[in-house]
């Protein structure tokens, strides 16, 4: 097999294997990981056989060839960024790595790499083709609709087309922590019981919703589920009382961002907090801050003099302003950090509550 096959063929395996990762909805943490790798070590392969091009990197050429050397020295820095990227969301084959740890960056830096790529191969195309200004027409198009998948399709087909059905005692059930001292009550928000959604709702995965033996649950009540089966302890839904959220995700997003504009405090039904010396707040980032009801919660109840163990779920990375503002509002009280967990994990993220909780209780 000639060299200049073995190279076509690594790029389309290239592209194949990019196009995967994009949609990785469909092939699960494991495989996208795998096929991440296999990506990177074609990447390689394709730099080998392509290092003549490196010698020529700085002769005299014309505009488009230049074009092209500057585009394609952008796509190895970016292909670059995107492996430590790949390494910092990785939960599977590299959890030690937390360098750019943002799932948002990491599907930017995959959009751009797609785009670019697009684009570096495409200008082969019209370098070859005979009808040059159509060749330009369709890599533009292509170009676009390569940044339309990953800024718009992947994000729309994460929340509408994945489906995560579990089962409940499976997730929740396990070992168990002997609690020093008077239990926490676990205080939780989630869109279920604060959304109203027609009747024939399909519950879909991202950051709130799920379905459980069945039937339609927040992400975070299976977080609370998990936290009171290691405890034995109480448990309280943060449940507005006035206009709920409307049942498109997309809606509650642009609602939520109304509230946080406006700092609002929607009415909630009241929890009875004062039989506990600590509570286990778990809470969404949305818009990289506290829900409004959870602020509604902080700001109704005397907080002094207890802890408060924090517990964030998120679709991109850490806690945003959420750690501060929590503190501001619930003013006296002692604020412990303990987990920001990714949408995607919250179903298997029993083991690592576990041993959350067991470090808070060895550190009374």
């Amino acid at each position: 097999m000639t060299k200049k096959r073995v190279g076509l063929i690594v790029d389309i395996l290239m592209y194949g294997l990019l196009l995967a990762q994009m949609l990785y909805i469909f092939i699960g943490g494991v495989a996208h990981e795998i096929i991440g790798i296999a990506f990177f070590v074609c990447m390689v392969v394709h730099l080998v056989l392509k290092g003549w091009w490196f010698r020529t990197l700085f002769k005299k050429k014309s505009a488009s060839r230049r074009f092209f050397d500057i585009l394609t020295c952008l796509l190895i820095l970016t292909v670059l960024t995107l492996m430590f990227s790949s390494m910092g969301v990785s939960r599977i084959l590299f959890p030690w790595f937390h360098a750019l740890g943002s799932a948002d960056l990491h599907r930017y830096l995959a959009t751009a790499v797609l785009a670019m790529g697009v684009l570096h191969g495409g200008m082969h195309g019209i370098w070859r083709a005979k009808k040059k200004g159509r060749a330009l027409v369709l890599v533009i198009l292509a170009t676009i609709l390569a940044l339309a998948l990953g800024l718009f399709g992947v994000p729309y087909m994460n929340r509408h087309l994945k489906q995560v059905d579990i089962s409940h005692a499976d997730k929740v059930q396990g070992d168990k922590v002997d609690w020093k001292g008077k239990k926490p009550l676990v205080v939780y928000f989630t869109r279920l019981g604060n959304t109203d959604f027609e009747p024939d709702v399909d519950a879909v995965s991202g950051a709130s919703l799920l379905m459980s033996d069945g039937e339609m649950m927040g992400s975070n009540q299976l977080l609370a589920d998990m936290i009171c089966d290691i405890l034995d302890c109480d448990a309280a839904a943060i449940t507005l009382t006035g206009q709920r959220y409307p049942s498109s995700y997309n809606s509650t997003i642009s609602v939520a961002r109304d509230e946080l504009k406006a700092n609002a405090r929607p009415a909630i039904e009241t929890i009875d907090v004062s039989e506990y010396d600590s509570l286990i707040l778990i809470y969404p980032l949305w818009w990289g801050s506290i829900p409004m009801p959870v602020a509604t919660f902080l700001e109704q109840h005397d907080l002094r003099e207890k802890i408060i163990y924090l517990i964030a779920t998120q679709g991109s990375a850490g806690y945003g302003s959420t750690v501060s503002e929590i503190e501001e509002l619930a003013s006296g009280a002692k604020v412990v950090k303990g987990t920001s967990i990714y949408c995607e994990d919250i179903p298997d993220a029993r083991a690592e509550l576990y041993e959350l909780i067991r470090s808070w209780n060895e550190g009374k």
